[in-house]
């Protein structure tokens, strides 16, 4: 195959990248800014900007546009002007992609546009598959917005698929990039109440559900990327400490993690318990469905 990719150098870009070469594939990476024509691993690369046209012969003859691209929602507190480019970054970036996806003359066969399990809002400890409404809060209202972007390829015939990712399980970024080195050095501990639930997804088994959507016709739409059975942030805070040998004593309360992360607290003290209804109809096997060999399989990272 020929794969396209946007955010090829992020922590799941370059995963999926790396999978796909592996197994003789060909990628094509967006990047934005000067490229050159060929990598050393051997991928292929062209420009791109968010919000500004991309030549849809860029796309022709792709079998797969994976669109991955986005300001991250952790990198900084959320002053207006970050959430707005937290927003434009999707809504403008995602447009952009499935616009040149209708446009190419030999469209790729399936984009792959990202989404996140923010789309349900706080959801308490009610399970929640792909059929759940959105929320109603800041990250709810982007996740709306970026998945109706890419509606120009979904009119153009081009199959859509919006993964819904919950916290990627990984030792080498995203949000437990940042808990790994706490829990290390016996910091770790609840965050909040600890009963909010945190669907979580390793890092295999996420670049493998990619694959999957890439290679199966009978799934579009949104499609939720977690592990079959989502934790409560106390009962990871316990599997983090059995893992790592390291007591999980410390504990922030929520009115701390607001003083210091903002608006973006809501996202960590927030509950979602959504489940992958749509991979498991359609035979997808977790390779790690447990929190415990999830982060057994992110301490053997590279």
């Amino acid at each position: 195959m020929r794969v396209a990719i946007t955010g090829s150098t992020g922590l799941i870009g370059s995963a999926l990248t790396r999978s796909l070469l592996a197994d003789g594939h060909r990628v094509l990476r967006l990047t934005r800014g000067r490229t050159a024509a060929r990598a050393a691993d051997g991928s292929e690369s062209a420009s791109w900007e968010p919000g500004t046209r991309l030549d849809p012969a860029v796309l022709d003859g792709a079998d797969a546009m994976v669109h991955l691209a986005g300001a991250g929602v952790g990198d900084r507190r959320w002053s207006a002007a970050y959430k707005q480019e937290i927003e434009l970054s999707r809504l403008q970036g995602t447009r952009t992609v499935a616009e040149a996806c209708a446009e190419a003359a030999e469209p790729p066969r399936v984009l792959i546009s990202a989404s996140a399990t923010g789309y349900y809002g706080d959801t308490g400890d009610r399970v929640v598959t792909e059929t759940d409404p959105a929320g109603s809060d800041f990250l709810a209202s982007v996740c709306v917005g970026w998945e109706s972007a890419a509606a120009p390829a979904e009119r153009a015939g081009v199959r859509v698929v919006h993964p819904r990712t919950g916290l990627v399980v990984s030792a080498d970024g995203g949000a437990w990039g940042r808990l790994f080195p706490l829990f290390r050095f016996g910091l770790g501990g609840r965050l909040g109440s600890g009963d909010q639930y945190w669907p979580f997804i390793s890092l295999p088994d996420h670049i493998a559900a990619l694959r999957h959507a890439i290679d199966h016709d009978d799934l579009a739409g949104p499609v939720n990327f977690t592990a079959p059975e989502p934790l409560t942030n106390r009962e990871i805070t316990r599997a983090m400490g059995r893992i790592l040998h390291r007591p999980t004593l410390a504990a922030v309360p929520a009115f701390a993690l607001r003083i210091v992360l903002g608006e973006f607290s809501e996202g960590i003290t927030g509950s979602c318990r959504a489940v992958p209804a749509g991979l498991l109809k359609t035979g997808f096997t977790f390779r790690q469905p447990g929190i415990d060999d999830a982060l057994r399989a992110a301490l053997s990272e590279g």
